[in-house]
């Protein structure tokens, strides 16, 4: 069977409240109940809603609750450091590896035969669509 992995995702929009508290304590619990790990991973993705700060202290409240993490943000010498093998762990530095697999899918879904169906198009640099929050 294969290791017991949890992880808490909040996002760097202000301070940690009850509920997500609460999200982090069962993901911990579990992790730690079945021998497993439990990794922090910012969803940074909403960088309009970003609150400078909210990383640090987020950090420093899992600290306060108990809640110690295997994997994840760590603050070392009051600097956002990352640590395991299964990084990034903020999110917004993960969509090259989301763009090398969403590639792969869509070259999957179209079979050879089907290829002059296909009707390229191309969108002005300004009219792209909005990303954010969508990876």
């Amino acid at each position: 069977m294969n290791k017991i992995r949890t992880r808490f995702a909040p996002s760097p929009t202000g301070f940690l409240h009850i509920g997500g508290l609460r999200s982090a304590l069962y993901n911990y619990l579990f992790a730690r109940k079945n021998n497993g790990d439990f990794i922090l991973r910012i969803e940074d993705t909403d960088q309009r809603r970003y609150v400078e700060g909210a990383l640090e202290s987020l950090i420093k409240s899992l600290k306060w609750a108990g809640l110690d993490y295997d994997e994840g943000i760590y603050l070392v010498d009051g600097k956002i450091v990352q640590k395991g093998h299964f990084g990034p762990y903020i999110q917004s530095q993960r969509l090259d590896i989301y763009r090398q697999y969403a590639e792969k899918l869509i070259i999957a879904s179209v079979h050879p035969k089907d290829w002059k169906k296909c009707v390229p198009i191309k969108l002005p640099i300004n009219k792209l669509p909005n990303m954010t929050g969508i990876v």
